[in-house]
């Protein structure tokens, strides 16, 4: 692997672990309703674990209320067991073509634990940000332990690599400290 081929496939990586924590931060619980809720949500389609964004759409016409409005109406039930057996603490209201999901306000305990839950995530994603650093450093010593570049760049790319984690690692706490604002408004 040459120079600039490290360099990108390290920053290929950084961008995956930025976009898992995207993710991640999007089904965690506002005092609002956001489609985002329900998109790590898997429902019992025909025998396989489907996303719900699969099977049926997802809207939010109110602040504080989803309706998921299934593409085959057979799927009603699976989908409100799914959410029920889910994390999400929802439940839906059923009319036999919709469901309803109400969201109600969050608790300040609850708010407590979900800040705690997005500095966990943040702090997943920054280890992952630092693991690619590391397989980064390695790919680029190897590099030189093979003579394809020499000492010097070999350090220029390990600095190269230094920057993109402080780069990302700012990206991954501007994120968090954004949700973590998001959840504890009230």
């Amino acid at each position: 692997m040459d120079a600039d081929e490290i360099l990108l496939d390290v920053e290929d990586r950084m961008e995956k672990a930025v976009a898992v924590l995207k993710t991640a931060l999007a089904g965690i619980r506002t005092g609002r309703a956001s489609p985002g809720l329900v998109d790590s949500l898997r429902v019992d389609c025909y025998g396989q674990p489907t996303p719900i964004k699969q099977i049926a759409s997802v809207a939010a016409p109110e602040p504080t209320q989803l309706v998921i409005r299934p593409y085959d109406p057979n799927l009603l039930k699976e989908i409100e067991k799914a959410i029920i057996a889910s994390d999400l603490g929802l439940n839906p209201q059923n009319d036999g073509k919709i469901l309803r999901l109400v969201i109600p306000p969050l608790s300040t305990e609850m708010r407590r634990k979900l800040v705690t839950r997005i500095k966990e995530l943040a702090e997943e994603a920054k280890i992952s940000i630092r693991n690619i650093r590391r397989d980064g450093n390695k790919a680029a010593d190897q590099g030189e332990k093979d003579k394809l570049f020499g000492e010097d760049e070999c350090d220029r790319i390990k600095e190269e690599i230094q920057k993109l984690t402080k780069k990302y690692e700012d990206i991954i706490n501007e994120l968090a400290k954004k949700r973590e604002a998001e959840v504890m408004e009230t």
